[in-house]
């Protein structure tokens, strides 16, 4: 195990619970169990996703045990965390499916041949009624009410499933299962962090300390970094996406997004906040040195320089990209002489759905060898897209080779 000052660990924390207590379990001398627990949700992991994880992995380089935790039971219920109502509940297969591809991008952050990657229906599908008995015994009604949410929610007269004020429970009880000396989270899961706390002592266990990251704003520089609001850079979109995404931010989360998304470090931070205070540092300057680094990151050394320079080429001097790929639409895209353009987005791998495409389109994002295209509708003869360049937004491009 390496000995790494405390700061390293807190650099970018919100808040650490309590205050005294990773001093004091990192002077225990061994290795830390520390733990992150990821709801499979959603199938995607985003940039936001990677602040904590990237936590986990500075505890893990210092030769701690990092134990991430597939929520594959809990996920089936879902994180009622900042909802104003009950969410849909997962199938298991869903939530199977979500976490293979959870685990496949947390490798991008995490070693996770180092790490101990458990799921919580390890212990959770084996509880059984007495032991959930037990476990509900850990916390009062009224304790769940101050979680403010819940509370709202209960105010308003919305729906508060029994399920849900389990939840922070079910999460807690990961804690005792693994023996937790730490927890991390975003700010959003304060409330469930603490309850694991107070599980871990309704089971005879020294409570973990709890380490809590920001939550990132996303693109739009206001709300939350997520998919379903469209304001995120996906960790395993092409490094073009990432660095045209990034450079798009607001110029006064630059420092934010070095901090705790790259490798750039503390020390790195103080000075790039001065500079962009006295204006001795250019924002674009430093927006382009922290797209580089992120895109390096998730695409390895040189792909941010790579990525830079196409992006001048487009949006300098107006040039199309060098390595625009060929598509070749199949023949069933053709319906009675014609191809409606949306299907050929899809097919194309220039749009995820019909519904995407069509959006695109109506906002003016469609081009055809330049020319915009706004009808959603519209359809086109073969020849009319044969040997085109077909771009969407700024950043994606293919050339239509063919139909066969």
């Amino acid at each position: 195990m390496t000995s790494v000052p405390i700061e390293v660990f807190t650099a970018g924390a919100v808040d650490v619970i309590p205050d005294r207590g990773l001093r004091d379990k990192l002077a225990l001398g061994r290795s830390l169990r520390v733990k992150l627990g990821i709801d499979p949700s959603r199938p995607d992991l985003t940039l936001g996703h990677t602040v904590v994880l990237r936590k986990l992995r500075q505890f893990q380089d210092a030769g701690h045990t990092a134990v991430l935790i597939v929520g594959d039971f809990t996920g089936r219920v879902g994180d009622p965390s900042g909802r104003s109502d009950t969410r849909p509940m997962l199938t298991e297969k869903e939530a199977d499916a979500n976490a293979r591809t959870y685990l496949e991008q947390a490798g991008l952050v995490l070693d996770l041949d180092r790490a101990e990657v458990r799921r919580n229906s390890e212990w959770l599908g084996s509880l059984g009624s007495d032991g959930l008995i037990r476990l509900a015994s850990a916390a009062t009604v009224a304790q769940m009410l101050e979680r403010e949410d819940f509370r709202a929610r209960y105010q308003q007269g919305h729906p508060l499933s029994v399920v849900e004020l389990l939840y922070p429970l079910l999460q807690g009880y990961d804690s005792v299962a693994i023996e937790a000396d730490v927890e991390l989270g975003g700010t959003d899961q304060t409330f469930n962090l603490l309850m694991g706390r107070e599980v871990q002592r309704a089971y005879g266990q020294e409570p973990q300390v709890v380490l809590t990251t920001p939550l990132i704003e996303g693109l739009d520089g206001v709300r939350k970094m997520s998919k379903s609001l469209d304001n995120y850079v996906g960790l395993t979109e092409p490094p073009d996406d990432q660095f045209g995404k990034l450079m798009s931010i607001p110029d006064g989360l630059i420092a934010k997004y070095e901090l705790l998304c790259t490798d750039l470090g503390p020390e790195d931070h103080v000075r790039v906040l001065a500079g962009l205070a006295d204006g001795s540092i250019h924002p674009n300057v430093e927006k382009r040195r922290m797209a580089r680094a992120i895109v390096d990151l998730y695409h390895g050394p040189g792909a941010g320089v790579r990525a830079e320079a196409r992006f001048d080429q487009v949006f300098k001097r107006h040039e199309l990209p060098p390595d625009i790929s060929e598509v070749t639409l199949p023949s069933d895209v053709v319906r009675e002489g014609t191809i409606w353009l949306a299907r050929a987005l899809v097919t194309a791998g220039l749009a995820s759905s019909n519904a995407e495409a069509r959006r695109s389109i109506a906002q003016g994002a469609v081009r055809i060898d330049g020319e915009q295209v706004t009808d959603p509708e519209v359809e086109l003869s073969p020849e009319q897209l044969i040997g085109k360049v077909v771009q969407v937004g700024k950043r994606r491009f293919a050339r239509i080779a063919g139909v066969v």
